[in-house]
């Protein structure tokens, strides 16, 4: 542990111990205050799993981390411990998955079934800071990145060491991805509004990619030619030709732009706008938007889609899910609203 992190942590067990020494002699048992590292910065959080029964949501306003059963509509689970849940990411075989948490400065590991730490491996140290996680294709590297070290580490999930602490970034969020091969990691930096990319195999930074406003999410087209991303500055979002390294064109969607989903086909990028309420769908082919999905609430980047392309699941601020039925560009329902999950 650096320097900075390790003063961190001691002054935030500081603050912990202070307010559980102020309370007087004899006093009821109190929840002790929310106490985040970089609480303000907002994010929310969508993983569906392999077998697409299970949902693991989160918002880094709330402690909690919420798992649905989506065949049902159910709440199984209230995770509790966490301060600032940023990202959550299902192991390729779905029997576990990680949530990073960027004031406890870890990634949880637990068994999607029983909902509970695994017995090895549970808690992946990455720094006050962790953010925005890529898994590798096989599930034995973790990706993650640190917005307040402005790095990016390379995790062995099985041992749950660090391999490599890359250095170079300014402020990498939550916009993280591998390119299709595994062999290019992408990375958002919210300071200097670009993208980096990173070579796997060397763990080095081989290139940028400039000229975004205010970038939020991204992902990548299945060839590994194109790029999507999110400006929420200039409401819309930018196509990247990953060869030239170059923003070629943008199309004009929602207000406050945080996503950018592919559909499983490739041939449609979701935008959740926060400031509308709404989805824009984007049509790849024409770069046009051909539908204005409604009745969302604040949606940000975490959206999902079933691997039949069929559905979409969008995640509100309030931690329940929107149901999109693509066919038809329209809500047919809502995924445990949140009196489900405050009863339960």
């Amino acid at each position: 542990m650096n320097t900075f992190f390790r003063t961190t942590a001691l002054a935030l067990c500081s603050t912990l111990v202070l307010v559980a020494a102020s309370l007087p002699a004899g006093a009821a048992e109190v929840t002790p205050a929310r106490i985040t590292f970089d609480g303000q910065i907002r994010n929310n959080s969508l993983a569906l799993s392999p077998d697409e029964a299970t949902a693991v949501v989160s918002y880094s306003e709330r402690p909690d981390v919420i798992v649905y059963d989506l065949a049902t509509g159910a709440v199984r689970g209230v995770l509790r411990g966490y301060v600032t849940p940023r990202n959550i990411v299902f192991a390729p075989d779905g029997k576990s998955f990680y949530v990073s948490d960027s004031s406890l400065g870890t990634v949880t590991r637990l068994d999607t079934t029983t909902l509970k730490p695994l017995a090895t491996a549970s808690t992946l140290a990455a720094g006050p800071g962790a953010f925005g996680t890529a898994l590798s294709k096989d599930g034995s590297a973790l990706y993650v990145n640190n917005q307040a070290s402005s790095t990016v580490t390379r995790l062995d999930t099985a041992s749950g060491q660090a391999k490599a602490v890359i250095t170079g970034f300014a402020q990498p969020r939550q916009g993280v991805r591998l390119s299709p091969d595994g062999a290019k990691l992408y990375v958002t930096n919210f300071l200097g509004d670009k993208v980096t990319i990173v070579d796997t195999q060397t763990d080095k930074i081989e290139g940028e990619i400039t000229g975004f406003n205010k970038i939020r999410a991204i992902s990548v087209t299945a060839d590994g030619k194109t790029l999507f991303a999110a400006n929420s500055g200039s409401n819309d979002i930018a196509v990247v030709d990953i060869a030239a390294r170059r923003v070629t064109g943008t199309v004009p969607v929602g207000r406050d732009p945080y996503g950018a989903a592919l559909t499983p086909d490739g041939r449609f990028v979701y935008s959740g706008n926060l400031a509308d309420n709404t989805v824009s769908v984007i049509d790849v082919a024409t770069l046009k938007v051909v539908a204005t999905i409604a009745g969302f609430k604040q949606p940000r980047q975490a959206i999902v889609f079933t691997r039949d392309g069929k559905t979409a699941y969008v995640l509100n601020e309030d931690l329940s899910i929107s149901k999109v039925e693509r066919a038809g560009q329209r809500i047919v329902a809502t995924v445990a609203a949140a009196q489900a999950v405050a009863a339960y």
